[in-house]
């Protein structure tokens, strides 16, 4: 094999080079996934009084509930929702990390506000359940009222046989001991004579339900708790059409609008997936080589175009080409003595002389010795020398024509 090979041979394979760019492309679009949707990717189903929990004071059994029941429902992750929303807002609250978010947040119309009643430790061997719980203090629940700016007082009794509420006499049945609320600033629309179960701000559209295991997955067990919970959800919507929203942002549930979801989600999709098709397209073409391959060249090259070309690099760095008319002037008047025939042994001047008689240039009407006047000096500029050597050009080639019918 030639040294010319060897130094010209791809240091890879085509095989090799294609799975290179695969696992390319692949780290670097796992990457994108990765960032973009890390949020997405987190488990979502961990124990707690939220609405993601299938646990048993979570909130997912009446999500699911709804949902099998042609509502529409969603949970909302966006932080945004929050300050202005069109449908009826679930807020579940928790005793636990929520009085700094509930204590900026201002409370809006149509939304329904579930007290927490429950406080339990994570079985980390499965953290959809909960290890342990216990009911959480009546001063914690009255501070998580506080930080809403809702003056209450918690108090807990036996459950009574039958509630009476707006839907009819229900036998109710929360967990050991039924949550109420007393308030003057409340006005009760389920109540019994030791306080409200459900309630409603004072000339707003605000609900409060007291007790959680009405609509928890434990409490939506017993038929008449899941009735009571669908019942209370229409009697708090204006429209079939008017969605059920859910917040999981005061659990620390949030996401937030980044580049790439947009890029992969409509409007922005046909953008996306043209601008991919078409980066597969110049890859594809910038993938196909256009003809054979160009030889390598010489560093130095041979023959009589390189020695011209060498030459006239060499006069254009030294900047020399305007003291060129006089060689030029020189070099062309010989040429045509040889091609005239002209006697040896005549002088520049006679050979001038003879040149003029064979007549000027057709289109400038210039005779030899006119032009040899501009070509004895050296020219002003480039552009001054390349009208002369044209000039002088011209009228050789015409002179030719004339005289000996030369095709040049």
């Amino acid at each position: 094999m030639s040294e010319t090979a060897q130094t010209s041979a791809a240091p890879f394979a085509a095989r090799t080079v294609a799975i290179l760019i695969a696992v390319a492309v692949f780290s670097f679009g796992a990457i994108m996934v990765l960032a973009g949707w890390s949020p997405e990717l987190r488990d979502r189903d961990r124990a707690g009084d939220h609405p993601f929990s299938t646990s048993a004071i979570g909130y997912n059994g009446i999500v699911q509930l709804l949902e099998a029941q042609g509502y529409p429902v969603e949970i909302s992750r966006f932080k945004s929702n929050l300050n202005g929303h069109y449908g009826l807002m679930v807020l579940t609250l928790s005793t636990r990390g929520m009085h700094n978010s509930l204590e900026d947040y201002e409370l809006q119309d149509d939304t329904l506000i579930v007290l927490p009643k429950w406080s339990g430790m994570i079985d980390w061997t499965n953290p959809s359940r909960l290890k342990d719980t216990d009911l959480a203090s009546e001063e914690s629940i009255a501070s998580t009222l506080e930080a809403l700016g809702i003056d209450a007082e918690v108090k807990r009794t036996d459950v009574p046989e039958r509630i009476s509420t707006p839907f009819g006499r229900l036998a109710l049945k929360p967990d050991l001991q039924l949550q109420l609320l007393q308030s003057d600033d409340l006005t009760p629309i389920v109540r019994t004579r030791d306080g409200a179960l459900l309630s409603q701000v004072s000339g707003r559209s605000i609900y409060i339900l007291a007790d959680p295991d009405l609509i928890n997955t434990f409490g939506l067990a017993e038929r008449e708790n899941a009735r009571f919970a669908m019942q209370m959800i229409n009697f708090m919507r204006y429209s079939e059409d008017e969605p059920i929203i859910f917040d999981a942002t005061l659990h620390g549930f949030t996401r937030s609008e980044n580049l790439l979801q947009m890029m992969f989600d409509i409007p922005f999709l046909g953008v996306t997936l043209v601008a991919l098709a078409a980066a597969l397209l110049l890859g594809w073409a910038a993938s196909i080589r256009f003809g054979p391959p160009a030889r390598e060249t010489r560093a130095i090259a041979l023959g009589k175009q390189a020695l011209a070309d060498n030459s006239a690099g060499l006069v254009s760095m030294a900047r020399r080409e305007t003291r060129m008319a006089p060689g030029y002037l020189s070099l062309i008047r010989r040429r045509l003595a040889r091609q005239i025939g002209a006697p040896r042994n005549l002088t520049e001047a006679q050979l001038s002389e003879l040149l003029d008689r064979l007549g000027p240039e057709n289109i400038s009407g210039k005779t030899f010795s006119q032009i040899e006047a501009g070509l004895r000096a050296p020219a002003a500029s480039r552009e001054d020398l390349m009208h002369k050597a044209r000039d002088l050009w011209r009228w050789r080639r015409d002179i030719l024509r004339r005289s000996m019918n030369d095709p040049k």
